[in-house]
């Protein structure tokens, strides 16, 4: 789990959920929650980021920068919108 800021000032936690389902490759893909006061708000996928392994997953959050995690939440609101 890795926490950031949006452009906004809006406090977001990134983090990995599993996929259901037989196929082990990629199985592991990325979440974007708003981190609210209540303790979360809306959350949204990104289950084109896709990892084979947990350890890889969490591996790869941890190095993500800020810049990248707001980039990835930016292209997954827009999906969002567009839908």
């Amino acid at each position: 789990m890795r926490q950031f800021v949006d452009d906004r000032g809006d406090h977001w936690v990134a983090s990995v959920a599993e996929a259901d389902g037989g196929d082990y490759k990629g199985r592991f893909y990325l979440v974007l929650e708003a981190a609210g006061q209540d303790g979360g708000g809306p959350a949204v996928s990104l289950t084109d980021v896709r990892w084979n392994s947990l350890k890889t997953a969490r591996r790869t959050l941890g190095t993500m920068s800020g810049v990248e995690l707001r980039r990835r939440l930016r292209s997954a609101l827009g999906r969002n919108r567009s839908s």
